[in-house]
């Protein structure tokens, strides 16, 4: 079915789910995978096939395969923990949504109309039949995905998609019904073969390859994680994963197939199995090898639209509404990372969805952490001696602010940090308290220059106190304390500023002489 939709025919789907079957088991990084032609790799091969034709579908698999090697050996797997939550549940949302849409031709029984935009085209296909209904397709359709559906639910062991497909097609063939069949399927799988291989065409395939290649990536590492959840001892190798899902792609495209990558619903219902080894996903590929063979007539004249009842039900489960409703009702952020995946799926591919969800993803992260950042002007009374006579205390309080910046000070806080900070008026000096400064860039370490320049202008000297250790560097090589360090305005510990701007008050006249008295160094900073 995924390699109909696809638009490599029966045979392409088939041969994938052999070759990369056994292939990705061997050589993959998950003792559970099960490996093959998906619907969300046809959603992306749709376009492809429409706009470079089935040889252009081969070498794109090639490449990806390439790719996939290629960021195997780059270390690449372990970023996928850095996927949110809410952009996987909007990318398969997105998935079945489109996997749905790309079954309504073959449902409703008309031609597929022109065109690589699921939803036009399936709108079309909607136009065609409206003029000239026909209901034999839908009859058969239909009453496949409810069966599923339902069955699903009443006895999860029983495999009623087969069951479903076979009653269609048993319907079918002594009703004479007038539905399209899936047609004559090759028994084995052809010569491997170069044939398809146009070297003057990689360069415009590189693109789809690269999209390809991701989704593989993508896809494969989520079902490994999937299954390592649905399990106590088991944990996957990543890098080995995109390994061997790379070897797979690089074979299946010599014979034919489409290109391929782990199954998420096969892959669990290999775990629910009992599954233990990569035995059980051999064994599957195998076996599929030889119903195919043995079986080939009778597969032939099974009706496209029963694979596509079976695909719109699989669509269906794919969805899993408590999950959805849960992240979709978490946060604001995760609601609209959630919408927006979902939307841009539907509306461009799933590569750009999934890039669009993860920046939008990272950029309201970015604004979440913002916020945390604050400027808080502190009292000076528990950085003063106990003994500190309370009029010295009230006329520092007049002369002095001390600000303790905590959190990160990077660019998406810069700017609210410089207005705040520069706000300061009718003080003769400031003290930044920054030992609880998380982390620093460039930009905020150059804001905060900008700050301390401003304040030197208007005649407030500028006191730091408490630098991290990790943090000399951005500010020194931007030249943030530089002016500060050679006037002896830099200093370990806020006790010693205060004393520090004491000396500078008492020197300018503000303080009194006798308000000089010895300051203990603490560990306050």
């Amino acid at each position: 079915g995924f390699g109909i939709s696809s638009g490599g025919g029966g045979g392409a789907g088939g041969g994938a789910a052999r070759v990369a079957g056994v292939l990705a088991a061997v050589f993959g990084g998950s003792n559970l995978q099960v490996s093959g032609p998906t619907g969300a790799m046809t959603v992306v091969l749709v376009p492809i096939v429409h706009e470079y034709g089935a040889s252009g579908v081969l070498t794109v698999g090639f490449l990806a395969g390439l790719l996939l090697i290629a960021l195997a050996v780059a270390r690449a797997g372990r970023y996928m923990a850095y996927v949110p939550a809410p952009v996987v549940e909007g990318f398969t949302l997105g998935i079945a949504g489109v996997i749905a849409l790309q079954q309504v031709p073959a449902m409703l029984g008309v031609p597929a109309p022109e065109g690589d935009k699921t939803a036009v085209v399936a709108w079309h296909a909607v136009e065609e039949f409206a003029r000239e209904p026909h209901g034999a397709a839908l009859a058969l359709a239909v009453p496949v995905a409810l069966m599923m559906l339902v069955g699903a639910r009443w006895r999860p062991t029983i495999p009623f998609s087969l069951l479903a497909v076979a009653a269609a097609t048993l319907l079918a063939q002594y009703t004479h019904l007038d539905v399209a069949r899936i047609g004559e399927l090759p028994a084995g799988l052809p010569a491997p073969s170069f044939g398809f291989l146009d070297l003057s065409a990689v360069g415009s395939l590189l693109a789809p390859a690269v999209a390809v290649a991701a989704l593989a990536a993508l896809e494969s590492l989520l079902s490994a994680t999937v299954a390592d959840g649905m399990t106590v001892n088991q944990k996957h190798d990543p890098d080995r994963e995109l390994f061997g899902q790379g070897v797979a792609n690089l074979a299946v495209p010599l014979f034919g197939g489409v290109p391929a990558t782990a199954a998420i619903a096969r892959t669990a219902v290999n775990v629910r199995s009992g599954a233990a080894s990569r035995s059980a996903a051999i064994t599957h590929a195998l076996v599929l090898a030889a119903v195919v063979f043995a079986a080939a007539p009778l597969v032939a004249r099974i009706p496209v639209a029963a694979l596509a009842g079976v695909l719109v039900a699989t669509a269906v489960r794919m969805v899993e509404v408590g999950s959805v409703r849960a992240i979709a009702g978490s946060t604001r952020s995760d609601a609209v990372v959630l919408v927006l995946t979902a939307a841009a799926t539907l509306a461009l591919d799933l590569v750009k969805a999934v890039v669009l969800g993860l920046l939008v993803a990272g950029a309201l992260a970015l604004r979440a952490v913002a916020k945390n950042a604050r400027v808080d002007q502190v009292p000076l009374g528990d950085d003063l001696p106990e003994d500190h006579r309370a009029e010295e205390h009230a006329l520092l309080a007049e002369h002095i602010v001390a600000y303790r910046i905590d959190g990160p000070l990077f660019f998406a806080a810069a700017h609210r940090f410089l207005l705040e900070l520069t706000e300061v008026a009718d003080v003769h000096a400031v003290i930044l308290r920054m030992s609880r400064i998380s982390t620093i860039d460039a930009s905020g370490a150059l804001v905060l220059k900008d700050a301390v320049d401003r304040l030197g202008r208007r005649g407030i000297a500028v006191y730091v106190s408490g630098i991290r250790e990790g943090h000399h560097r951005t500010l020194d090589a931007l030249g943030v304390v530089d002016e500060l360090r050679v006037s002896g305005r830099v200093f370990d510990s806020t006790p010693e500023a205060i004393a520090a701007v004491r000396r500078h008050l008492h020197d300018s006249g503000i303080l009194p002489a006798d308000a000089l008295g010895p300051v203990p160094v603490e560990s306050t900073r």
